[in-house]
């Protein structure tokens, strides 16, 4: 039996121990203790601390029960720890004593109840930052030792409790810089000793790459990567170089560039080249953070080649790792300037000024220029013209650019010659595709470029040197080596590693599903889009291949991924591409298995927006195909569609949307499903309110008088209760003029506040109370529907059911009441 101090139930059931008593119920009446186990609801832990046989104060009972001879009852306070400290947390004095009394109870030499007093760490560290005035003294002073002492214990579980709770903590930013690097760190540092024991070793390497991304640079490395350093080279224990190798991305991003080439690569090559497969495979999937560490000219010069060498390494898993990588690892090589396209903070893609491009295609390294003798002068230049010969091949190197202006005069009164002029823009043909023209610089303008270049290095602020600096940009517009070299190799390596892209390319070959991974193509598929922006437009021609062939393979998991993602190209590839080579496969997208129609559907609006009007238009006749899928009961596809009309309705005319639009709308306002109804009830305000914004007067009234018919006579209330919610959203999105509100929705707005159903003349209540009668136009006095629309709402005060009089009263300036439930 246990002693006389214990804790009394009929059942005590604690980490799937049951201890059973058979003392009586009166004993549970002096502790306060209902029951206790697994099924007992509402129990009160802190119930120790009530005045019971003892005549003890709470603090005495507190400590009675902290120190108890038995196991039990000191688990029972380490697990009420918080409760306990609620209850003193008025008194400075008791809340010291409490802390006292935790910092003496972390002794413990039982297990099991270190264990319980850490899971309760993070807990009470959040109610000491909430409720206490001076936390960081008491957390730092009370609960950070006992965090960091119980990082070596010699209980397993103890440990791995405290490492979770140092996360928590560190998540939640409750533990300060000078402690992270005081106490925490040290503790961590001398646990990775190559002396330390294995097992801690390795669980303090993993605990270092976990909070490293916690904390701040300096901290990181001044005290933690020479640490790391040594960790990577770590000869005997191959689980601390798997930790390092699979955080070795964490690290690199956290120190930056300098510290990742310096100190970081040289231990990068040796992971990368480790004897075991996993710390190979660790490398590979974090090769897109390291990458994005480095420099462009580490990128290329450094990682590429190693990055090759685990594409062909001898493991099939490292392989198949370096493949899922590859396409990533391609997309750190995009540059804002070179492919015209830089990401918002949102992730919207945006292009880059046309200025900023200019400057960004002037591929010549700038110090040889500079020092370029007069018999070295023939720069080919690219220079865009309006026309084109039928007979020759059309480079399409720059096709999509707009024609550069006539700067002619700009030239000659800079005593420059070209070999070349600039050909004259017709207004007419300014929207056709510029054709490039070779030019070389004679000696005269190489000078005074060159010289240009000088001076700017010099004076920046010069006016004559700006001038200058503005006519070498809208000059050089792109340098090429010459028309018989094969243009893809020649401006590739300026962009990626041909290696690379032939890696990538080659994903799309039967042959790699077989000796690397079965899903090869649908990894291809997903990063293609990166892939394209790093090449930019200019070198589509490179990828066209590959993504036709993976649009029609035969798995529709990778078309899936594509269509999920062609909105995202046509941003990347611009409108002439995207009508060219990205069209086609939207079409074939539109018609394939309702797996990969959503994708599409998802972001129908953000492609549309991308097409020239006369191609969008042509997508009004099949946007009802989208009303047939694979599965009638697959309404979210006619939600997701319902969704995406309320968009597209600003890319047509008022004309388009009432003849095409308004049918799909009404169809879906039919639909089985309450939540598709509910969305397009949306979707025929946008269009209301579309047809009024554009002066469709006399559309607006036809449709008008289409849903009076169509909801407000329903013979279903649910049809009379649509009416309602769709007049209420007229006046709230002001969709229309109050004057032809009142005259042709108003009065059969008013007629249903006599409805049969009790839950139309709730929506009927709320639309008047919330919404029409908090709008000025009704709270003239001049109103002619005033005194109809004060009687109504009077009327449904009296009504008979209870959420009615509630809706009819209720003051529209407070919190609304959500009235879904009654839809």
């Amino acid at each position: 039996m246990f002693a006389t101090e214990d804790f009394p139930s009929n059942c005590l059931i604690l980490a799937g121990l049951s201890l059973y008593f058979e003392d009586g119920h009166d004993d549970l009446d002096d502790f306060g203790f209902d029951d206790y186990g697994s099924e007992c609801d509402g129990i009160r832990i802190t119930a120790f601390l009530d005045a019971g046989q003892d005549n003890l104060t709470p603090l005495g009972r507190l400590e009675k029960y902290a120190f108890s001879e038995n196991v039990f009852n000191r688990q029972i306070v380490a697990r009420g720890l918080l409760d306990v400290l609620r209850e003193f947390s008025d008194n400075e004095n008791d809340f010291i004593s409490v802390m006292e009394t935790v910092a003496r109870m972390s002794e413990d030499g039982e297990p099991t109840v270190r264990a319980e007093l850490m899971e309760q760490v993070p807990n009470i560290a959040m109610f000491l930052h909430e409720s206490r005035p001076n936390f960081p003294a008491a957390f730092s002073r009370y609960l950070v030792p006992i965090v960091v002492r119980y990082l070596t214990d010699p209980n397993n579980q103890v440990r791995k409790t405290s490492q979770a709770a140092l996360l928590v903590l560190l998540e939640q930013g409750l533990i300060s810089k000078a402690d992270m690097e005081t106490k925490v760190c040290p503790v961590l540092l001398e646990l990775t000793e190559p002396s330390s024991d294995d097992d801690y070793k390795i669980e303090a390497v993993a605990i270092m790459c976990k909070v490293v991304t916690m904390l701040s640079k300096d901290t990181v490395e001044h005290l933690l990567l020479p640490r790391f350093c040594d960790l990577c080279s770590d000869a005997r224990l191959f689980q601390v170089r798997k930790v390092c190798a699979a955080n070795f991305g964490e690290f690199c991003s956290i120190v930056g560039q300098e510290a990742t080439e310096k100190l970081l690569m040289p231990k990068f090559f040796d992971l990368c080249s480790d004897s075991l497969w996993g710390i190979r495979k660790a490398c590979a999937e974090c090769f897109m953070m390291v990458s994005n560490s480095t420099s462009p000219e580490a990128r290329r010069v450094t990682l590429s080649p190693l990055f090759i060498s685990l594409i062909s390494d001898q493991s099939r898993w490292v392989r198949q790792a370096a493949f899922q990588s590859l396409g990533r690892f391609i997309s750190t090589f995009a540059n804002p300037s070179s492919t015209g396209l830089h990401f918002r903070e949102d992730g919207a893609l945006l292009e880059v000024p046309r200025l900023f491009l200019y400057i960004a295609y002037i591929p010549i390294n700038v110090s040889t220029l500079i020092s370029n003798e007069p018999s070295h002068t023939h720069l080919p230049i690219r220079m865009a013209v309006p026309h084109r010969p039928q007979n020759e091949n059309f480079n399409s190197f720059n096709y999509w650019r707009s024609p550069l202006p006539d700067i002619s005069g700009e030239l000659e009164m800079l005593n420059c010659q070209t070999s070349v002029g600039v050909l004259e823009k017709d207004e007419k043909e300014e929207e056709e595709e510029p054709e490039a023209v070779y030019v070389n610089l004679p000696p005269a303008q190489v000078q005074v470029l060159s010289a240009a270049l000088k001076a700017a290095q010099l004076d920046s602020q010069s006016a004559l040197l700006s001038y200058i600096l503005e006519v070498l940009i809208r000059t050089l517009h792109f340098v090429l080596i010459g028309t018989s070299m094969d243009y893809c190799k020649y401006f590739l390596p300026n962009v990626i590693p041909q290696q690379l892209l032939d890696q990538y390319l080659s994903m799309t070959d039967p042959a790699r599903a077989q000796t690397v991974d079965t899903e090869i193509a649908k990894h291809c598929a997903f990063s293609l889009p990166g892939v394209a922006l790093t090449l930019g437009r200019q070198n589509w021609h490179c990828l066209k291949d590959t993504y036709e062939t993976l649009a029609t393979d035969v798995q529709w998991k990778v078309r899936r991924t594509l269509a999920f993602s062609i909105h995202e190209l046509a941003v990347i590839l611009g409108d002439q591409l995207t009508a060219a080579d990205l069209v086609p496969i939207f079409n074939g997208f539109l018609k394939d298995l309702d797996e990969v129609r959503i994708g599409v559907l998802k972001h129908l609006y953000d492609f549309l927006k991308l097409l020239h009007a006369d191609k969008r238009r042509e997508y009004l006749y099949q946007l009802q195909e989208f009303m047939v899928t694979d599965n009638s009961r697959n309404w979210r596809f006619r939600y997701e569609l319902a969704e995406q009309l309320i968009l597209i309705i600003e890319l047509y005319s008022h004309y388009d949307v009432y003849d095409y639009l308004r049918q799909i709308a009404l169809t879906l306002c039919s639909d089985k499903v309450s939540e598709v109804r509910w969305i397009s009830y949306k979707l025929v305000v946008e269009i209301l309110q579309k047809l009024y914004s554009c002066g469709a007067d006399d559309l607006g009234l036809n449709f008008i008088n289409e849903l009076t018919v169509r909801f407000c006579h329903c013979p279903k209330w649910v049809g009379r209760q649509a009416f309602a919610f769709i007049c209420q959203a007229v006046v709230e999105e002001d969709c229309m003029p109050m004057e032809q509100f009142s005259q042709h929705l108003l009065p059969s707005l008013l007629s249903l506040s006599s409805d049969p159903v009790a839950n139309v003349r709730v929506l009927v209540a709320k639309a008047l109370r919330q919404s029409v009668m908090e709008k000025a136009y009704f709270k003239d006095p001049g109103c002619a529907y005033s005194d109809e629309l004060e009687e109504t709402v009077m009327a449904l005060q009296s009504d008979k059911d209870r959420d009615v009089r509630f809706f009819a009263s209720l003051d529209p300036n407070k919190g609304l009441m959500d009235t879904a439930p009654l839809i």
